[in-house]
């Protein structure tokens, strides 16, 4: 074994569990926000107009006045000073795929006197510069000027470091012109969008109690740990987030006994210290445990409102990738890190929520409860089926298309379960029989009187499916695991606030001449009959499942440029602008930077690949193939025939030869990608067609290379060091 591996995997042996901070022995009720600007910390430090105020500005999107905006800009610098902040910061989500953050102190100074002071207008509005970050055409580096935006449905926050505490205000970010550049903006649009949509369809089915609607979401987040020490002596990792070398191992997770196994003691460590930091931020985290793969991980919260989950998971991942290095870790969020082995998913768990305290989702226990439920899944199915090209580029990276489509994560083709007993109800309707599942011998209508509960879990899951079902909520499952899910949920937002309007329109042509009941009815029955072919409960996996979507006509774009394209197509256009979300050229400068990304992305593989070829993985071949060239010598030197080892020799020499020529057919791809001066998306085809399928080339001759090397020659950690030492 080669010294460096060899010193790593010493320095493993002795590690052990990292014991956790005194404070985080606390009580789990009195941990838990105790990082968080909440509902609590403004009840007891605000008047109790603005108090009220404020909570109407958060949950029902009223407007925030100045004087309102002073008073929680003192309350919050009080409380955040007693906690020991000196700088407060503008915490966003620019389109580069993680946060960003500018900090300022609290310090003025008056007639020599340093004073700590935060104000309404500094709460509010925020000027970081931030030329450099993605814009996508919607402005030029010398045209600097962006603004930062208070987010009041997302409470501000402290994060604590060893030297110091820092206030945390989650903003909104744009350009001088008013335009979003970051991801936050449209959710928040969205959410706007489908509150007054769902809100008109309610009205329309008699309700008059709700006020408000908003998205929840619970995101499932899977992530792989790697000690630190092996971390280090893999330059692809470091550079990449993924291993673009690495023979398969031994064992995989063919036994699959790492699902659901005991946690192991170093890691369970890391678990409790990673879920101690997030109960303080306020992130309701509840579940942890082994994924399938080895090394691998998952956590989960409880349901929140989307605005603040998407902050919610934004911290998580940071959290994770923070406290993974007290504890000797590497967190690994990349789509996959390992060739051959699961990748990482986010599932995206999203239903509607009432200011009621309804779960829209939820299949009721009255008819009106019924007929809502299912005035709501036929408008959710047309968003789905008419709309499968937005959903699928929002989970469109370079990164996922290594996941998707495998037999590990949904397929490309986006797709709906509902379950049997759904079924029945769909095709019932459809078929104007009225009848239920007969599974449970129901019997289903429309009918406001005679409408009986559906069962609370009226489907089995389906893993394979990327938009599933699960009782009282959608699982979006194809979206990646190192991506912020504001984008996702902001189109998710998008497509059924058009289709509820759509909806109400609909209704209400037919209601003066059928009543509201023969309205609903005959809606409903067209919406399920029109796109009845998105919902599939069988096999996603299966070859079957791809010549059938064909068959129905759904579309099946395979990777991340072909999927980009779709974005900024006219209907999409159109739509965004329609419901308010996204502005036609906001739109177009995503498309860009979603192209620029990818290309970024391929680049940096590249280059690294080539590096590692050139300065790694040959020298240590080549070592290997100059101590069979001298042991055959000593050998024949003593008259010993040494015809296997000569075999042995000429294999090792072909795949070097072959590993040369697929480094230089690598260097010249990607210098024919690097000096293309064509449009975004031709930039990106060249990268996808020539520069990926080159670098698995040259992966593929330096993967046997590794098999063929002396253990001691070889200087990366292997698979079967960090999948299993920990």
């Amino acid at each position: 074994m080669s010294s460096q591996r060899s010193a790593a995997i010493r320095s493993i042996a002795t590690k052990r569990p990292v014991p956790i901070a005194n404070d985080s022995r606390r009580q789990l009720p009195e941990l838990f926000g105790a990082n968080v600007f909440g509902l609590d910390q403004m009840r007891s430090r605000l008047p109790e107009s603005a108090y009220a105020a404020l909570r109407s500005c958060m949950e029902l999107g009223s407007e925030l006045d100045t004087a309102l905006a002073d008073q929680v800009a003192t309350a919050m610098k009080e409380w955040a000073v007693e906690r020991g902040a000196t700088h407060f910061t503008h915490w966003f989500q620019p389109m580069t795929g993680s946060t960003a953050e500018k900090h300022d102190s609290f310090a003025n100074v008056e007639d020599g006197r340093l004073l700590m002071e935060f104000n309404g207008k500094s709460l509010i509005k925020g000027e970081p510069d931030a030329s450099s970050f993605p814009s996508g055409g919607l402005r030029a580096t010398f045209e600097a000027r962006g603004y930062t935006a208070w987010d009041p449905t997302s409470p501000a926050f402290v994060r604590e470091t060893t030297n110091g505490v820092t206030l945390c205000i989650p903003t909104a970010y744009c350009s001088w012109t008013g335009e979003a550049l970051d991801e936050k903006t449209p959710l928040l649009r969205s959410a706007d969008a489908l509150n007054r949509a769902a809100v008109r369809l309610l009205r329309l089915l008699g309700d008059e109690r709700v006020r408000f609607v908003y998205p929840t979401l619970g995101c499932e987040q899977e992530y792989f740990l790697l000690d630190r020490d092996l971390y280090m002596l893999r330059p692809d990792l470091i550079a990449t987030g993924r291993t673009l070398f690495g023979a398969k191992p031994p064992k995989g997770q063919e036994l699959e006994d790492h699902y659901f196994g005991s946690i192991q003691p170093r890691v369970l460590a890391f678990m409790q210290e990673s879920e101690f930091e997030l109960w303080k931020l306020g992130v309701p985290i509840k579940t942890r445990h082994n994924e399938v793969a080895p090394s691998q991980y998952e956590v989960a919260p409880i349901f929140e409102r989307t605005t603040v989950a998407a902050d919610h998971n934004m911290l998580c991942m940071e959290v994770l990738k923070q406290v993974a290095q007290r504890h000797g870790f590497q967190c690994l969020l990349h789509e996959k890190p390992y060739a051959g082995i699961n990748g990482s998913g986010k599932h995206n768990n999203w239903s509607m929520s009432t200011d009621t305290g309804e779960n829209l989702l939820e299949p009721g226990q009255s008819p009106d409860q019924n007929m809502r439920f299912i005035v709501l899944l036929a408008a959710i199915l047309r968003a789905v089926d008419l709309h499968a090209d937005l959903l699928r580029v929002t989970i469109a990276h370079a990164g996922n298309d290594h996941r998707l489509g495998a037999n590990e994560a949904p397929p490309a083709i986006l797709s709906v379960y509902l379950g049997e007993q759904l079924m029945d109800v769909v095709e019932g309707i459809v078929a104007g029989t009225g009848k239920g599942s007969e599974r449970r011998r129901e019997q289903m209508q429309l009918g406001v009187g005679v409408l009986p509960p559906l069962p609370r879990d009226a489907t089995d899951r389906n893993r394979t499916s990327p938009f599933a079902f699960t009782g009282n909520k959608f699982e979006f499952r194809a979206v990646g695991s190192s991506q912020g899910v504001a984008k996702p949920n902001a189109i998710l937002n998008t497509i059924v606030a058009d289709t509820l309007n759509y909806t109400s329109d609909q209704i209400e042509k037919l209601k003066a001449s059928k009543g509201l009941e023969g309205a609903v009815n005959e809606v409903v029955a067209e919406l399920f009959k029109a796109h009845q072919r998105v919902v599939f409960n069988g096999n996603g996996y299966s070859e079957e499942w791809h010549a059938e979507a064909e068959r129905r006509g759904l579309p099946n774009f395979r990777n991340a440029v072909d999927a980009i394209a779709q974005f900024h197509a006219a209907k999409n256009v159109e739509l965004f602008e329609r419901n308010g979300v996204l502005s036609a050229k906001e739109t177009a400068s995503r498309t860009s930077i979603m192209y620029g990304s990818y290309c970024k992305t391929l680049a940096i593989e590249a280059q690294s690949a080539l590096s590692i070829a050139r300065t790694m993985v040959l020298p240590a071949a080549q070592k290997s193939q100059h101590a069979y060239a001298q042991s055959i010598a000593a050998t024949k030197a003593l008259g010993i025939e040494a015809k296997a080892q000569e075999r042995r020799l000429h294999q090792v020499t072909a795949r070097i030869e072959a590993l040369i020529d697929d480094i230089d057919r690598l260097h010249t791809e990607f210098d024919r990608a690097e000096s293309f001066d064509g449009d975004a998306a031709a930039h990106a085809v060249l990268y996808r067609d020539n520069v990926a399928p080159a670098m698995n080339r040259l992966r593929e001759q330096a993967d046997v290379l590794e098999t063929m090397a002396d253990d001691s020659h070889w200087p990366l950690a292997k698979y079967r060091e960090m999948l299993f030492l920990l």
